[in-house]
């Protein structure tokens, strides 16, 4: 392995040209080696664009590079559980887009061939990487709300490309799989549990036959509940709000923060309100460095995949309340 982690891009889709494979190319420890499409053409733009050395017109070519030291898969939902297992076939170290896969067997189907092959391998939940959930989640632990007892979570925004990938349901696309995937782990992630009974209602699109927009309930032991709306076609809004016996924290921008602002945590204790001000920061950036160390240093990824299959699990469960 070389001094810096030669990643590979196994697809040309917008979340890796506009945040990802940035992120690496501004990491301490890895760089943007090669990245491969269905097309060579297609793959030879997107590398000159990006100022990728290395493009290759089938994923194959691109898992059996020998100068690739990681992957990380940014294709359809409906496809990671193909690449992401052979790529663990291969022994190539996976960092694969969220949700997992497109259904919760599949995911566990991954994470036990990573496990069996003894590869690494970690979901990009980014938002959990940067400084403002660490920070909300420290909280949470020392008791700064006492106990937590409610929580909401919404991640909407307007798609208007009807070709768009999200609105394919046979690429496992629709709001849950997309956006609300956020709004369910952000609420596992905070009380450190799975909730015992879930229930959805949801809008599903007559031409895209996906959730287009879903709300949802969790019910957590402990009396602690969540709910939680998102949606393919309502003003961008990511955002979530844990209430607790003694307090209140309110995080207005959740999930997909800007690298270059400030983010603010508003937090009340009992009558007493403050605001946190947390300094910019690339989660993409943080989770790319992390995913290098843990692979340099013979560690887990701070995440352990099998959060991904948990994530999913309440995903499918959620998706039978609302086909009922």
């Amino acid at each position: 392995m070389s001094e810096q982690l030669r990643w590979g891009i196994l697809s040309t889709a917008n979340i890796g040209r506009k945040k990802v494979i940035p992120a690496i190319q501004a990491s301490s420890n890895g760089v943007a080696h090669a990245v491969a499409s269905r097309e060579l053409e297609r793959a030879r733009a997107f590398a000159d664009e990006l100022n990728i050395p290395n493009a290759y017109g089938t994923y194959d070519e691109l898992i059996n590079d020998p100068e690739v030291d990681a992957i990380y898969i940014p294709t359809p939902n409906s496809e990671h559980a193909e690449w992401s297992i052979k790529c663990a076939k291969a022994g190539k170290p996976t960092l694969c887009e969220k949700p997992l896969a497109s259904n919760s067997e599949e995911a566990q189907r991954m994470v036990d061939t990573f496990a069996e092959k003894g590869v690494l391998f970690a979901e990009a939940f980014m938002y959990r990487f940067h400084p403002q959930t660490v920070t909300v989640k420290q909280m949470i632990e020392d008791g700064a709300i006492g106990d937590l007892k409610t929580m909401s979570a919404t991640f909407t925004f307007s798609i208007n490309d009807p070709e768009n990938v999200r609105l394919s349901k046979d690429l496992a696309g629709g709001a849950l799989m997309d956006v609300g995937c956020y709004c369910i782990n952000v609420m596992r992630h905070m009380t450190d549990a799975e909730p015992y009974r879930v229930q959805a209602l949801a809008d599903m699109g007559e031409q895209s036959g996906v959730d287009e927009a879903l709300t949802g309930v969790l019910a957590f032991s402990d009396g602690v509940m969540g709910h939680f709306d998102c949606s393919l076609r309502a003003h961008r809004t990511h955002t979530y709000d844990l209430r607790g016996t003694t307090g209140r924290i309110r995080v207005d921008e959740g999930f997909v923060m800007a690298d270059t602002a400030e983010t603010v945590i508003h937090y009340w204790q009992d009558n007493d309100y403050e605001q946190i001000t947390i300094s910019p920061a690339d989660s993409y950036q943080i989770m790319v460095e992390d995913f290098a160390d843990a692979l340099r240093n013979n560690r887990p990824p701070r995440f352990h995949p099998q959060d991904g299959v948990d994530n999913m699990r309440v995903i499918d469960r959620l998706v039978t309340s609302f086909y009922l």
